[in-house]
């Protein structure tokens, strides 16, 4: 799901920031999945020199989109973070539409553990927002790669709510009369028709009404932290709440005070706090893998 309002109230998160050229990469990374090229960039030091948090970013998100969260939290943390962006997505390569229905099971089994492998990547912490934190629960429970150490799941969602759709039929709304296209294309370019009807024609699909992954969460066997605003307008704590019941690795919370969906853009600072305490919790003191 996407990190913005469509009500009127605030579309700031697909508006970019003066600043974000500002943001220094330690390399711009390109992978290749099924025959697709990858937009990837890569802050911190390398997989040989420390850990690394991947991130995964949302349903209408990109590299460019997570703006200088990336590089913050490779200063914040000492790790290596590597963020890219999904098949049809940002400067990635296009894909057919419509969509799959099961397409975050796609993008978890089939396109994240290719990047894992291409990246040489040793040991992770998988940071997933909105879709991303979907596709990241959906890995973690599905495989037993003993790379991952522990999920960050930002404002995840584990089943539909009705909430949640109505915020997504306003962006069908807001993409086809308002400005919201245009401000997608400045980070998705010749990609924006085929970021937003992949990810709008899923979700508004009747059958999606269907979708759910909270039984993956039963298999999970890594610590997982996840983050979300109270006033979060595409899911309740209901997401919160299944986690902790079906889970039974260690689940740690952190509900903030806003009310947009994407905590990492409205709090960054209270965010990264959040991240960098746990990522130390199960790296330091639990594996004694301390930062460059």
């Amino acid at each position: 799901m996407p990190g913005f309002r469509t009500n009127g109230l605030s579309l700031a998160d697909a508006t970019p920031k003066s600043d974000e050229s500002c943001c220094e990469l330690n390399m711009q990374r390109r992978f290749t999945v099924g025959g697709l090229k990858i937009e990837a960039a890569w802050y911190g030091p390398q997989p040989d020199a420390a850990p690394t948090l991947v991130l995964l970013h949302e349903g209408l998100g990109c590299v460019g989109m997570w703006r200088d969260f990336p590089r913050r939290l490779a200063e914040r943390s000492g790790y290596g973070v590597l963020v890219y962006s999904r098949p049809g997505y940002g400067r990635s390569d296009p894909v057919p539409l419509p969509r799959s229905l099961d397409y975050m099971h796609q993008e978890a089994l089939e396109v994240l553990p290719t990047i894992l492998d291409q990246a040489e990547i040793r040991k992770a912490i998988l940071i997933g927002h909105s879709d991303g934190a979907s596709i990241a629960a959906i890995y973690a429970g599905s495989r037993q790669d003993f790379r991952i150490r522990g999920l960050i799941l930002i404002a995840p969602h584990f089943f539909v709510e009705e909430m949640g759709l109505r915020e997504i039929r306003a962006a069908k709304a807001a993409y086809e009369a308002g400005d919201l296209r245009q401000r997608l294309s400045r980070y998705h370019g010749s990609n924006v028709d085929v970021a937003f009807w992949g990810w709008n024609g899923a979700w508004l699909d009747p059958a999606f009404r269907r979708w759910r992954i909270d039984d993956a969460l039963a298999y999970i066997r890594v610590p997982i932290l996840m983050i979300q605003n109270l006033g979060d307008p595409y899911g309740t704590a209901a997401q919160i709440k299944a986690a902790e019941q079906e889970a039974t690795c260690p689940v740690e919370v952190v509900m903030l005070a806003g009310a947009g969906h994407s905590p990492q853009l409205d709090d960054p600072d209270a965010t990264l706090e959040a991240i960098a305490a746990f990522v130390d919790h199960v790296l330091v003191t639990h594996e004694g893998v301390r930062p460059t």
